[in-house]
């Protein structure tokens, strides 16, 4: 980290760090023990998530916690913002795509293609637990690269936005211009 963080935005940080290694861990107890008594998930770009403490808890039992990623995971964090009672974290996650992810592709079987996304994770924190996530990611992006959605003739790009996320020496693409 490179900003200097109060005693209260740490704590913040920390719990969201606890509650991410849990669900990479597979731990869904002390994954739900970061969580407020009535939170929310929220996936953006496919609509999957829980609501309250019941739903929340089945969904990251049946479709994240321990199903979170492919072993070859790497989560490159490019930004975190914290505020007084939320955190918002910009990271770029790069795996493999060798078993189902249910929580990202659902109903999508393993394709064996690497995979790189941005993703904008922002959560709610109150009273020293977490409130809700919302999670966002390009979706097209994801399919471009395993190669469920074919990126001619549409404005869509495969892992180019997550590498000139974490390169700018990437170029950016660009428009043809005249008729």
């Amino acid at each position: 980290m490179d900003k200097t963080y109060s005693a209260s935005e740490l704590a913040m940080i920390k719990l969201l760090e606890k509650h991410v290694h849990a669900e990479l861990q597979g731990d869904l107890e002390t994954t739900m023990a970061t969580m407020a008594d009535n939170p929310h998930l929220l996936n953006i770009a496919n609509m999957m998530g829980g609501n309250g403490y019941e739903g929340v808890r089945g969904f990251y039992q049946h479709h994240l916690v321990g199903k979170f990623f492919p072993p070859d995971v790497t989560m490159n964090r490019v930004s975190l913002t914290v505020g007084t009672n939320q955190i918002v974290e910009e990271l770029v996650i790069t795996f493999t795509h060798t078993t189902g992810i249910d929580w990202l592709l659902p109903e999508v079987a393993p394709t064996g293609k690497k995979v790189e996304v941005a993703v904008v994770v922002i959560a709610g924190i109150q009273d020293g637990k977490i409130t809700h996530e919302h999670i966002y990611w390009d979706q097209a992006s994801v399919l471009v690269q395993v190669g469920l959605l074919d990126p001619k003739s549409l404005p869509v790009c495969g892992s180019e936005g997550a590498r000139r996320l974490l390169d700018p020496s990437v170029p950016n693409r660009t428009l043809k211009t005249g008729s």
